[in-house]
Protein backbone atom coordinates (compact mmCIF):
# COMPACT_ATOMS: atom_id res chain seq x y z
CA UNK A 1 0.00 0.00 0.00
CA UNK A 2 1.80 3.52 -0.67
CA UNK A 3 1.59 6.34 1.26
CA UNK A 4 -1.97 8.26 0.58
CA UNK A 5 -3.04 5.19 2.78
CA UNK A 6 -2.89 7.17 5.34
CA UNK A 7 -4.89 9.87 4.11
CA UNK A 8 -7.82 7.66 3.19
CA UNK A 9 -7.97 5.07 5.48
CA UNK A 10 -11.65 4.34 5.21
CA UNK A 11 -13.44 3.25 2.31
CA UNK A 12 -11.95 3.73 -0.73
CA UNK A 13 -8.94 1.57 -2.48
CA UNK A 14 -7.66 0.30 -5.99
CA UNK A 15 -5.83 -3.03 -6.14
CA UNK A 16 -4.16 -2.44 -9.06
CA UNK A 17 -1.82 -5.28 -11.13
CA UNK A 18 -2.90 -8.46 -9.47
CA UNK A 19 -4.12 -11.25 -11.42
CA UNK A 20 -8.01 -10.83 -11.03
CA UNK A 21 -10.47 -13.69 -10.82
CA UNK A 22 -13.52 -11.40 -10.69
CA UNK A 23 -15.45 -15.31 -9.91
CA UNK A 24 -19.18 -13.75 -10.98
CA UNK A 25 -21.81 -16.02 -12.76
CA UNK A 26 -20.16 -15.17 -16.13
CA UNK A 27 -16.65 -15.71 -15.33
CA UNK A 28 -14.73 -18.48 -17.33
CA UNK A 29 -11.80 -19.75 -15.23
CA UNK A 30 -9.49 -17.23 -16.37
CA UNK A 31 -7.59 -13.80 -14.65
CA UNK A 32 -6.58 -10.80 -16.01
CA UNK A 33 -3.90 -8.49 -14.64
CA UNK A 34 -6.41 -6.17 -13.79
CA UNK A 35 -7.56 -3.45 -11.07
CA UNK A 36 -10.84 -3.41 -8.59
CA UNK A 37 -11.44 0.04 -7.70
CA UNK A 38 -13.69 0.46 -4.49
CA UNK A 39 -15.17 3.80 -3.59
CA UNK A 40 -17.30 4.48 -0.67
CA UNK A 41 -17.14 0.85 0.03
CA UNK A 42 -18.16 -0.62 -2.88
CA UNK A 43 -16.79 -1.53 -6.13
CA UNK A 44 -17.09 0.60 -8.96
CA UNK A 45 -14.82 -0.94 -11.49
CA UNK A 46 -13.05 -4.27 -12.36
CA UNK A 47 -11.03 -4.85 -15.53
CA UNK A 48 -8.03 -4.37 -17.13
CA UNK A 49 -5.28 -1.84 -15.78
CA UNK A 50 -4.92 -0.30 -18.94
CA UNK A 51 -9.33 0.69 -18.76
CA UNK A 52 -10.34 1.45 -14.96
CA UNK A 53 -8.17 4.66 -14.10
CA UNK A 54 -7.26 5.38 -10.91
CA UNK A 55 -8.34 8.75 -9.42
CA UNK A 56 -5.29 11.22 -7.72
CA UNK A 57 -7.26 10.68 -4.47
CA UNK A 58 -7.62 6.61 -4.21
CA UNK A 59 -4.65 4.92 -1.95
CA UNK A 60 -3.05 2.15 -4.54
CA UNK A 61 -2.76 -1.46 -3.55
CA UNK A 62 -0.21 -2.89 -5.62
CA UNK A 63 -1.16 -6.40 -6.42
CA UNK A 64 1.57 -7.22 -9.10
CA UNK A 65 1.78 -10.77 -9.61
CA UNK A 66 -0.18 -11.63 -6.97
CA UNK A 67 -3.99 -13.33 -7.32
CA UNK A 68 -6.93 -11.41 -6.44
CA UNK A 69 -10.30 -12.64 -5.61
CA UNK A 70 -13.43 -11.93 -3.71
CA UNK A 71 -13.52 -12.64 0.02
CA UNK A 72 -14.47 -15.87 0.83
CA UNK A 73 -17.96 -16.82 2.22
CA UNK A 74 -17.97 -19.56 4.80
CA UNK A 75 -22.17 -20.93 4.76
CA UNK A 76 -22.45 -22.40 8.24
CA UNK A 77 -20.41 -21.35 11.19
CA UNK A 78 -20.85 -20.62 15.22
CA UNK A 79 -17.96 -17.63 15.12
CA UNK A 80 -18.83 -15.78 18.01
CA UNK A 81 -21.86 -18.19 19.25
CA UNK A 82 -19.06 -20.44 20.14
CA UNK A 83 -15.29 -19.76 20.51
CA UNK A 84 -12.51 -21.67 21.35
CA UNK A 85 -10.99 -22.95 23.89
CA UNK A 86 -13.29 -21.34 26.53
CA UNK A 87 -15.64 -24.56 27.19
CA UNK A 88 -19.05 -23.19 28.80
CA UNK A 89 -17.99 -19.51 29.18
CA UNK A 90 -17.21 -19.22 25.15
CA UNK A 91 -20.47 -21.67 24.11
CA UNK A 92 -24.12 -20.06 23.63
CA UNK A 93 -24.32 -21.96 20.53
CA UNK A 94 -27.22 -23.95 22.25
CA UNK A 95 -30.38 -23.18 24.22
CA UNK A 96 -30.99 -26.53 25.36
CA UNK A 97 -33.97 -25.09 27.69
CA UNK A 98 -35.76 -24.30 24.50
CA UNK A 99 -36.68 -27.87 21.96
CA UNK A 100 -38.08 -25.39 19.32
CA UNK A 101 -36.70 -22.04 19.77
CA UNK A 102 -37.79 -20.49 16.25
CA UNK A 103 -37.41 -16.63 18.17
CA UNK A 104 -34.16 -17.16 19.54
CA UNK A 105 -31.38 -15.09 17.43
CA UNK A 106 -27.98 -15.79 16.79
CA UNK A 107 -26.87 -12.17 16.53
CA UNK A 108 -27.70 -11.47 19.71
CA UNK A 109 -25.16 -14.43 20.91
CA UNK A 110 -22.73 -13.12 18.92
CA UNK A 111 -19.02 -12.00 20.65
CA UNK A 112 -16.86 -10.19 18.06
CA UNK A 113 -14.00 -10.36 20.22
CA UNK A 114 -13.70 -14.34 19.15
CA UNK A 115 -10.28 -15.04 18.13
CA UNK A 116 -11.99 -16.48 15.39
CA UNK A 117 -12.98 -13.66 13.64
CA UNK A 118 -9.22 -12.81 13.16
CA UNK A 119 -8.72 -16.34 11.82
CA UNK A 120 -11.30 -16.12 9.43
CA UNK A 121 -9.40 -12.76 8.01
CA UNK A 122 -5.77 -14.01 7.76
CA UNK A 123 -7.79 -16.69 5.47
CA UNK A 124 -9.44 -14.55 3.30
CA UNK A 125 -13.15 -15.40 4.68
CA UNK A 126 -15.15 -11.91 4.44
CA UNK A 127 -18.26 -13.23 5.49
CA UNK A 128 -20.13 -16.04 7.66
CA UNK A 129 -23.47 -16.94 8.06
CA UNK A 130 -23.50 -18.20 12.07
CA UNK A 131 -25.53 -20.21 13.03
CA UNK A 132 -27.46 -22.11 16.36
CA UNK A 133 -26.04 -25.40 17.11
CA UNK A 134 -27.86 -28.84 16.04
CA UNK A 135 -28.57 -29.87 19.79
CA UNK A 136 -32.68 -28.73 19.25
CA UNK A 137 -35.03 -29.45 16.38
CA UNK A 138 -35.62 -25.74 15.95
CA UNK A 139 -32.20 -24.04 16.88
CA UNK A 140 -32.82 -20.59 16.20
CA UNK A 141 -32.44 -17.24 13.61
CA UNK A 142 -29.13 -17.27 11.69
CA UNK A 143 -27.79 -14.73 10.66
CA UNK A 144 -24.86 -13.15 7.81
CA UNK A 145 -21.79 -11.49 9.38
CA UNK A 146 -19.09 -9.31 8.16
CA UNK A 147 -15.31 -10.62 9.52
CA UNK A 148 -14.26 -7.07 11.42
CA UNK A 149 -16.31 -4.84 13.53
CA UNK A 150 -16.39 -3.42 17.25
CA UNK A 151 -19.82 -3.76 17.33
CA UNK A 152 -22.29 -6.62 16.04
CA UNK A 153 -24.35 -3.78 14.51
CA UNK A 154 -21.03 -3.17 12.76
CA UNK A 155 -20.91 -6.66 11.23
CA UNK A 156 -24.32 -7.43 10.82
CA UNK A 157 -24.29 -7.86 6.97
CA UNK A 158 -28.50 -9.77 6.69
CA UNK A 159 -30.49 -10.48 10.17
CA UNK A 160 -32.02 -12.60 9.86
CA UNK A 161 -30.54 -15.09 7.14
CA UNK A 162 -33.04 -18.12 7.33
CA UNK A 163 -33.60 -20.29 10.54
CA UNK A 164 -31.48 -23.82 11.48
CA UNK A 165 -32.99 -27.46 12.06
CA UNK A 166 -31.46 -30.11 12.40
CA UNK A 167 -32.28 -33.87 12.22
CA UNK A 168 -31.07 -37.00 12.99
CA UNK A 169 -28.40 -37.93 15.81
CA UNK A 170 -28.00 -34.43 17.79
CA UNK A 171 -30.99 -33.71 18.40
CA UNK A 172 -31.52 -37.25 19.30
CA UNK A 173 -29.13 -36.89 21.87
CA UNK A 174 -28.42 -33.69 22.94
CA UNK A 175 -31.82 -31.63 23.48
CA UNK A 176 -34.08 -30.50 26.18
CA UNK A 177 -35.71 -33.22 28.40
CA UNK A 178 -38.81 -31.95 26.27
CA UNK A 179 -37.69 -32.82 23.20
CA UNK A 180 -38.34 -35.88 20.96
CA UNK A 181 -35.69 -38.58 20.73
CA UNK A 182 -37.01 -40.51 18.15
CA UNK A 183 -36.23 -39.36 13.98
CA UNK A 184 -39.91 -39.92 13.76
CA UNK A 185 -40.65 -37.72 17.01
CA UNK A 186 -38.54 -35.16 15.10
CA UNK A 187 -40.67 -34.71 11.97
CA UNK A 188 -43.54 -34.98 14.25
CA UNK A 189 -42.36 -31.80 15.98
CA UNK A 190 -41.37 -29.69 13.42
CA UNK A 191 -44.88 -30.38 11.36
CA UNK A 192 -46.53 -29.31 14.47
CA UNK A 193 -44.41 -26.38 14.38
CA UNK A 194 -45.25 -25.79 10.91
CA UNK A 195 -48.91 -26.11 11.28
CA UNK A 196 -48.53 -23.50 14.23
CA UNK A 197 -47.24 -21.38 11.87
CA UNK A 198 -49.64 -21.83 9.65
CA UNK A 199 -52.58 -21.48 11.86
CA UNK A 200 -51.07 -18.39 13.26
CA UNK A 201 -50.94 -16.83 9.87
CA UNK A 202 -54.55 -17.65 9.24
CA UNK A 203 -55.63 -16.23 12.46
CA UNK A 204 -53.75 -13.43 11.89
CA UNK A 205 -54.86 -12.55 8.53
CA UNK A 206 -58.47 -12.66 9.81
CA UNK A 207 -57.87 -10.72 12.59
CA UNK A 208 -56.39 -7.73 10.49
CA UNK A 209 -58.87 -8.43 8.07
CA UNK A 210 -61.59 -7.47 11.37
CA UNK A 211 -59.97 -4.50 12.03
CA UNK A 212 -58.87 -6.30 15.20
CA UNK A 213 -55.74 -5.34 17.04
CA UNK A 214 -53.34 -8.27 18.27
CA UNK A 215 -52.66 -8.62 21.91
CA UNK A 216 -49.21 -9.02 23.20
CA UNK A 217 -47.60 -11.78 22.04
CA UNK A 218 -46.08 -15.24 23.75
CA UNK A 219 -43.05 -17.29 23.28
CA UNK A 220 -45.22 -19.90 21.02
CA UNK A 221 -46.19 -16.44 18.97
CA UNK A 222 -42.96 -16.09 18.39
CA UNK A 223 -41.65 -18.89 17.39
CA UNK A 224 -45.02 -19.29 15.21
CA UNK A 225 -44.86 -15.52 13.70
CA UNK A 226 -40.61 -16.65 12.37
CA UNK A 227 -41.79 -19.97 10.96
CA UNK A 228 -44.22 -18.21 9.14
CA UNK A 229 -41.85 -15.98 7.67
CA UNK A 230 -40.01 -19.35 6.39
CA UNK A 231 -43.64 -20.72 5.22
CA UNK A 232 -44.17 -17.58 3.14
CA UNK A 233 -40.24 -17.75 1.54
CA UNK A 234 -38.97 -14.82 3.17
CA UNK A 235 -36.25 -16.64 5.39
CA UNK A 236 -34.55 -19.73 4.65
CA UNK A 237 -34.48 -22.94 6.68
CA UNK A 238 -31.15 -24.13 6.91
CA UNK A 239 -31.51 -28.42 7.85
CA UNK A 240 -28.58 -30.20 9.44
CA UNK A 241 -28.82 -33.61 7.41
CA UNK A 242 -25.91 -36.20 7.35
CA UNK A 243 -27.55 -39.34 6.84
CA UNK A 244 -29.34 -40.11 3.64
CA UNK A 245 -32.61 -40.77 5.48
CA UNK A 246 -32.68 -37.74 7.31
CA UNK A 247 -31.44 -35.66 3.92
CA UNK A 248 -34.43 -37.62 2.13
CA UNK A 249 -37.14 -36.23 5.44
CA UNK A 250 -36.26 -32.94 4.68
CA UNK A 251 -37.09 -32.80 1.20
CA UNK A 252 -40.32 -34.58 2.33
CA UNK A 253 -40.94 -31.51 4.77
CA UNK A 254 -40.40 -28.93 1.93
CA UNK A 255 -42.42 -30.66 -0.12
CA UNK A 256 -45.14 -30.59 2.04
CA UNK A 257 -44.93 -26.97 3.66
CA UNK A 258 -42.94 -25.29 0.68
CA UNK A 259 -39.96 -23.97 2.47
CA UNK A 260 -36.84 -22.91 0.95
CA UNK A 261 -34.62 -25.68 1.95
CA UNK A 262 -30.89 -25.23 1.96
CA UNK A 263 -28.91 -28.29 3.03
CA UNK A 264 -26.51 -28.47 5.56
CA UNK A 265 -23.31 -31.43 5.72
CA UNK A 266 -25.05 -33.42 3.23
CA UNK A 267 -22.45 -36.19 4.02
CA UNK A 268 -24.36 -38.75 2.37
CA UNK A 269 -25.36 -36.29 -0.46
CA UNK A 270 -24.23 -39.20 -3.04
CA UNK A 271 -26.65 -41.66 -1.50
CA UNK A 272 -29.50 -39.70 -2.54
CA UNK A 273 -28.31 -37.66 -6.07
CA UNK A 274 -31.14 -38.52 -8.02
CA UNK A 275 -33.67 -36.75 -5.27
CA UNK A 276 -31.47 -33.72 -4.75
CA UNK A 277 -31.10 -33.02 -9.00
CA UNK A 278 -34.86 -33.72 -8.93
CA UNK A 279 -35.42 -30.97 -7.15
CA UNK A 280 -32.23 -29.14 -7.56
CA UNK A 281 -31.44 -28.53 -4.29
CA UNK A 282 -28.00 -26.45 -3.11
CA UNK A 283 -25.63 -28.28 -1.00
CA UNK A 284 -23.44 -26.63 1.94
CA UNK A 285 -21.12 -29.61 2.30
CA UNK A 286 -18.62 -30.42 5.22
CA UNK A 287 -16.86 -30.11 7.52
CA UNK A 288 -14.65 -32.57 5.31
CA UNK A 289 -11.33 -32.28 7.44
CA UNK A 290 -12.99 -34.24 10.49
CA UNK A 291 -13.00 -38.05 11.69
CA UNK A 292 -15.70 -40.16 11.27
CA UNK A 293 -16.26 -39.33 14.83
CA UNK A 294 -20.06 -40.46 14.80
CA UNK A 295 -22.09 -42.70 13.28
CA UNK A 296 -23.63 -40.46 10.87
CA UNK A 297 -19.94 -39.43 9.46
CA UNK A 298 -19.52 -43.39 8.91
CA UNK A 299 -19.66 -42.25 4.78
CA UNK A 300 -17.96 -39.28 4.86
CA UNK A 301 -15.71 -38.80 2.03
CA UNK A 302 -13.77 -35.83 0.29
CA UNK A 303 -15.23 -36.89 -2.85
CA UNK A 304 -19.00 -35.69 -2.04
CA UNK A 305 -18.76 -31.72 -3.22
CA UNK A 306 -17.08 -33.17 -6.18
CA UNK A 307 -20.02 -35.79 -6.88
CA UNK A 308 -22.90 -33.35 -6.08
CA UNK A 309 -21.38 -30.45 -8.62
CA UNK A 310 -20.95 -33.01 -10.93
CA UNK A 311 -24.14 -33.67 -11.04
CA UNK A 312 -25.04 -30.70 -11.64
CA UNK A 313 -25.79 -29.20 -8.27
CA UNK A 314 -25.09 -25.80 -6.69
CA UNK A 315 -22.24 -26.78 -3.90
CA UNK A 316 -20.96 -24.88 -1.36
CA UNK A 317 -18.36 -25.57 1.54
CA UNK A 318 -17.83 -25.06 5.11
CA UNK A 319 -15.80 -25.71 8.17
CA UNK A 320 -18.50 -25.91 10.48
CA UNK A 321 -16.41 -23.54 12.61
CA UNK A 322 -15.20 -24.47 15.45
CA UNK A 323 -15.74 -28.09 14.47
CA UNK A 324 -13.22 -26.96 11.65
CA UNK A 325 -11.22 -24.05 12.22
CA UNK A 326 -12.05 -21.37 9.88
CA UNK A 327 -8.48 -21.31 8.27
CA UNK A 328 -9.05 -24.54 6.92
CA UNK A 329 -11.56 -23.38 4.55
CA UNK A 330 -9.53 -23.07 1.27
CA UNK A 331 -7.67 -26.21 2.55
CA UNK A 332 -11.01 -28.37 2.07
CA UNK A 333 -11.30 -27.00 -1.06
CA UNK A 334 -7.69 -28.47 -2.00
CA UNK A 335 -8.51 -31.70 -1.00
CA UNK A 336 -11.97 -31.50 -2.55
CA UNK A 337 -9.96 -31.07 -5.77
CA UNK A 338 -7.35 -33.96 -5.10
CA UNK A 339 -11.06 -36.02 -4.70
CA UNK A 340 -12.30 -35.16 -8.28
CA UNK A 341 -13.66 -31.48 -7.75
CA UNK A 342 -13.61 -29.19 -10.79
CA UNK A 343 -10.94 -26.48 -9.67
CA UNK A 344 -12.80 -23.64 -11.04
CA UNK A 345 -15.95 -25.36 -9.16
CA UNK A 346 -13.85 -25.46 -5.74
CA UNK A 347 -13.58 -21.57 -6.04
CA UNK A 348 -17.03 -20.85 -6.51
CA UNK A 349 -18.08 -23.05 -3.97
CA UNK A 350 -16.06 -20.69 -1.50
CA UNK A 351 -17.16 -17.23 -2.93
CA UNK A 352 -20.34 -17.30 -5.64
CA UNK A 353 -21.79 -20.52 -4.74
CA UNK A 354 -22.53 -19.81 -0.74
CA UNK A 355 -23.36 -15.94 -1.39
CA UNK A 356 -26.38 -17.44 -4.13
CA UNK A 357 -27.48 -20.19 -1.80
CA UNK A 358 -27.79 -17.68 1.31
CA UNK A 359 -29.25 -14.91 -1.03
CA UNK A 360 -26.84 -12.68 -0.58
CA UNK A 361 -24.68 -12.36 -4.32
CA UNK A 362 -26.30 -9.16 -4.23
CA UNK A 363 -23.68 -7.91 -1.96
CA UNK A 364 -20.61 -10.46 -1.59
CA UNK A 365 -19.63 -13.57 -3.27
CA UNK A 366 -17.69 -11.91 -6.52
CA UNK A 367 -15.93 -9.04 -8.08
CA UNK A 368 -18.43 -6.43 -9.75
CA UNK A 369 -19.38 -3.02 -9.77
CA UNK A 370 -22.23 -2.56 -7.15
CA UNK A 371 -20.84 -5.23 -4.87
CA UNK A 372 -19.10 -4.60 -1.59
CA UNK A 373 -15.91 -3.87 -2.02
CA UNK A 374 -14.35 -7.34 -0.24
CA UNK A 375 -11.29 -8.25 -1.89
CA UNK A 376 -8.08 -10.55 -1.10
CA UNK A 377 -4.99 -10.25 -2.51
CA UNK A 378 -3.18 -13.93 -2.40
CA UNK A 379 0.14 -14.81 -2.83
CA UNK A 380 -0.62 -17.78 -5.10
CA UNK A 381 -3.44 -19.64 -6.01
CA UNK A 382 -5.66 -20.50 -2.44
CA UNK A 383 -6.27 -23.78 -3.46
CA UNK A 384 -2.19 -24.33 -2.89
CA UNK A 385 -1.85 -24.77 0.88
CA UNK A 386 1.24 -23.03 0.49
CA UNK A 387 -0.81 -19.80 -0.74
CA UNK A 388 -1.39 -17.34 2.12
CA UNK A 389 -3.91 -14.11 2.16
CA UNK A 390 -1.64 -11.08 2.05
CA UNK A 391 -3.71 -8.40 2.12
CA UNK A 392 -7.78 -8.18 3.01
CA UNK A 393 -9.93 -5.43 2.53
CA UNK A 394 -13.28 -5.69 3.56
CA UNK A 395 -15.24 -2.65 2.71
CA UNK A 396 -12.68 -0.69 0.76
CA UNK A 397 -11.07 -0.52 4.22
CA UNK A 398 -8.09 -2.86 4.68
CA UNK A 399 -8.14 -4.91 8.02
CA UNK A 400 -5.73 -7.44 7.47
CA UNK A 401 -2.08 -7.57 6.09
CA UNK A 402 1.03 -10.40 6.31
CA UNK A 403 4.29 -8.55 6.85
CA UNK A 404 6.01 -11.80 8.16
CA UNK A 405 3.33 -12.07 10.46
CA UNK A 406 -0.67 -11.42 10.45
CA UNK A 407 -1.59 -8.03 11.49
CA UNK A 408 -5.33 -7.03 11.89
CA UNK A 409 -6.73 -3.55 12.13
CA UNK A 410 -8.38 -2.92 15.53
CA UNK A 411 -11.42 -1.03 16.16
CA UNK A 412 -9.47 1.71 17.00
CA UNK A 413 -7.57 2.47 14.22
CA UNK A 414 -4.10 0.45 15.13
CA UNK A 415 -2.98 -2.12 13.68
CA UNK A 416 -2.09 -5.27 16.55
CA UNK A 417 -0.66 -8.91 15.77
CA UNK A 418 -3.12 -11.82 14.93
Amino acid sequence: MDDRTREHPQRDVAVVGGNVLTLTPQWDGGSVPGTVLVRDGRIVAVGPVSEVPVPADVPVLDATGRWVLPGFVDPHTHLGVHAEGEGWHGADVNEKGEPGGARLRTWDGVDPADQGFADALATGVTTVAVLPGSANVIGGQTSALKTWGGTVEEMLLRAPLGVKSALGENPKKNGSGRGPRTRMGIAAALRDAFAAAQRFAADRERALAAGERPGPATGADRDAEVLARVLDGELLWHQHAHRADDIATAVRLAEEFGHRLVLNHVTEGHRVLDLLRKHGLPAVVGPLLTSRSKPELRHRSLAVPGLLAGAGLRVALTTDHPVVPIQFLPVSAAFAVREGMDPHEALRALTLNPARILGLDDRVGSLAPGLDGDVVVWSGNPLDVMSRALHVVLGGRPVYRWQGRGEVLGTDGTWGTL
